[in-house]
């Protein structure tokens, strides 16, 4: 296993990310669009979810592909950037065939950053616009760290931020990574720079540092944040050729990768929630082996990717939490 050129989830050929933040707001969005449809499905572990169109990524539901995923800021708030999305997706004729009409399906996923000292007093909500904004800027070189839907998020004593990883099994599958760290638990090993996926780390893509030679994995820190102010959010993407019960699987095994590199993770005031996406570029050569593969590398690439949006995160005026890179200087 070995990233890709890029190691971010755009390796998957089809798929472009566009981010849109706003500084004062401290908060963005992140979209993800396929230049065609893609077979999506979700699984969600934390106790505390806010989702839109979660329910028809079912494998019983009559639709099967989606056009694009949001990720986003704003609580509930934020789950207005994904009716910003379908607008500008629609204008492009984009969507599902309804009589006369397209309708694009755009399921998302939001964060809590209500709380991050940003300007929260606007009159009208900034969601739409900065989700369709998000999706005019999509493209397969985006940012990382305080960027679209991790501008303003948070975890244990740093800030979060939006990260990404890829990766390509040796039978030429490719694997994708994008999440936004907002979590309740800590992704570096208690007051040190290491951070808890070091273990998954391909090319000291965050700083190589591993783990600390002695630590205590069992004392969990105490939460940092109200019930109700976490969530990790996140998409896992292949070119592989998936069903939407096989895409289901895929979310369920990349949560593992959260556990991994967030500690606790899945707790009952995180929304932890992953989607997956499949563009079926590829077959699968080997129907029984290959689903195994991809869950591992979709673990890996998740927690990577995790580490990645701490570590890339950076430093700015009126932070309420330091950047990783500022408190230990590396």
């Amino acid at each position: 296993m070995r990233p890709g050129a890029r190691n971010l989830i755009t390796d998957v050929a089809g798929l472009r990310v566009g981010n849109a933040a706003d500084a004062w707001l401290r908060s963005g969005a992140t979209v993800l669009v396929g230049d065609a449809p893609f077979t999506a499905a979700v699984h969600v572990m934390g106790g505390a979810p806010g989702s839109r169109e979660t329910d028809l990524l079912a494998p019983d539901k009559l639709v099967q592909l989606v056009d694009a995923l949001v990720l986003s800021g704003g609580s509930a708030f934020g789950l207005d950037a994904a009716s910003g999305v379908v607008d500008g997706l629609r204008a492009l004729g984009r969507g599902f065939v309804a009589g006369d009409q397209r309708v694009p399906i755009v399921p998302g996923a939001i964060l809590f950053d209500l709380a991050n000292g940003g300007d929260k007093g606007w009159t009208e909500n900034p969601y739409k616009p900065l989700g369709r904004a998000a999706l005019a800027a999509a493209a397969e070189d985006f940012a990382l760290g305080t960027a679209g839907a991790g501008s303003g998020a948070t975890c244990h004593g740093l800030k979060g931020g939006l990260g990404s990883a890829s990766a390509v099994l040796d039978g030429g599958l490719t694997v994708g990574a994008l999440v936004a760290v907002n979590a309740l638990g800590s992704v570096t090993v208690g007051e040190g720079p290491q951070f808890w996926a070091a273990p998954w780390e391909l090319e000291r893509e965050f700083g190589g540092l591993g783990l600390p030679p002695r630590f205590a994995p069992a004392e969990e820190p105490l939460p940092g944040k109200r019930p109700g102010e976490a969530t990790t959010i996140a998409i896992i993407a292949t070119d592989a050729a998936l069903t939407q019960a096989q895409a289901q699987r895929l979310a369920i095994a990349a949560h593992d990768g959260m556990a991994r590199a967030i500690v606790p993770s899945h707790t009952p005031f995180d929304g932890d929630l992953v989607f997956a996406a499949a563009t079926g570029a590829k077959p699968m050569p080997d129907p029984l082996t290959d689903p195994f593969r991809l869950g591992h590398a979709a673990a890996s690439c998740l927690a990577r990717a995790i580490a990645r949006a701490v570590y890339l995160a950076q430093p700015e005026p009126g932070d309420i939490l330091p950047a990783w890179r500022l408190r230990h200087r590396c």
